[in-house]
């Protein structure tokens, strides 16, 4: 079977070959569409060790978002360069792993399709279903898989990229002791917003204490950011979401260690507001299109990116704390995000 190459593919291959000893990388699965074969790479940078503190970076999942495949590519061609001169990030690395995985739905990106070759949504594609019933379309179905949203049939059954995507987080984030994900995506609302559990319940997740450490760290460190920190329920519950599946399977692991998933949601309709002739180009409104307007998203998200490195390196200053500490983050939290 013949080997589709296509734009981003290329340069993320290219990436791999330009880190050569100083990273791992690996083809996790193939993707077989239409006669052709789409590999799904992981690359990981930094600590061997199992246990090391880890950040996982993902996009690509719907593929009419390749903005966001190229916001974690920007982030890679910044590491390969620090690697080659900052004698601290050298450091930083050799007790930490940062993990890539940029195209995790590369017949999507090639079709221009929210779906991947089967018409499964790739974040709907999770056995967990959601708590409250009713809902939107949106929140994803098993009608048909012609209909966008669509989960797969039932039984249910995960996709190969979602098996791939399974495997990474299990074999690189939750073996450690401290693990961050962060999958990039656009498309909803006119700001960026930074999402953690749950999106399947609109109750506070277990780990809501640290995950408001964690934006109230941010929020010192960068005061005048632009992100909206939430539990995604805020806005919506979905059936089917992958990353609170495998915050829950991590939970009942004997042993395990500490793992939040985040969801950057790009907000695309600024870039709408701005532009609105977009809507009828190839990018639709899930891309910027100007020129500058997609250098400007290529470099706005370096600081969390990094700023989420430096976190998993010094949990002492949002997770590492008493009891006290944290009954009372619980309470800021629930009155921040939960009673109003």
């Amino acid at each position: 079977m013949a080997r589709r190459h296509f734009g981003i593919e290329a340069d993320l291959e290219s990436l791999i070959e330009s880190f050569g000893v100083r990273a791992r990388h690996r083809v996790v699965a193939e993707v077989h569409h239409k006669d052709k074969s789409y590999p799904l790479y992981c690359l990981s940078i930094g600590s061997s060790d199992p246990a090391a503190p880890a950040v996982g970076y993902f996009a690509g999942a719907h593929g009419l978002e390749k903005i966001g495949s190229e916001v974690v590519l920007a982030y890679m061609h910044t590491i390969l360069e620090l690697l080659r001169w900052d004698k601290n990030f050298q450091e930083r690395l050799q007790r930490s792993r940062l993990v890539f995985m940029p195209i995790v739905n590369p017949v999507g990106i090639v079709s221009r399709t929210r779906s991947n070759g089967n018409g499964v949504d790739l974040i709907r594609n999770s056995p967990l279903d959601a708590e409250d019933p009713g809902g939107g379309f949106y929140r994803g179905h098993r009608i048909s898989a012609k209909l966008p949203y669509y989960r797969g049939p039932e039984p249910h059954v995960p996709e190969i990229e979602t098996k791939a995507l399974f495997e990474v987080v299990e074999s690189e984030l939750l073996v450690s002791r401290l693990s961050i994900a962060v999958d990039v995506h656009s498309g909803f609302g006119a700001k960026d917003r930074f999402w953690f559990p749950y999106s399947y319940s609109r109750r506070p997740f277990p780990h809501l204490p640290e995950a408001y450490r964690l934006k109230e760290l941010f929020d010192q460190t960068y005061p005048h950011h632009f992100y909206a920190f939430e539990p995604m329920s805020r806005q919506y519950t979905v059936h089917g979401d992958p990353w609170d599946y495998l915050y829950e399977e991590n939970r009942k692991r004997q042993g395990g260690g500490f793992f939040i998933p985040f969801t950057l949601e790009m907000g695309s309709w600024m870039w709408l507001k701005k532009n609105p002739m977009q809507v009828f180009s190839k990018g639709g409104v899930f891309d910027p299109v100007l020129p500058h307007r997609r250098k400007r998203i290529l470099r706005r998200h370096l600081n969390l990116f990094d700023f989420l490195h430096r976190a998993v390196l010094s949990p002492d200053a949002w997770l590492d704390v008493n009891e006290a500490v944290r009954a009372q983050s619980l309470k800021q939290a629930l009155e921040l995000w939960y009673e109003k």
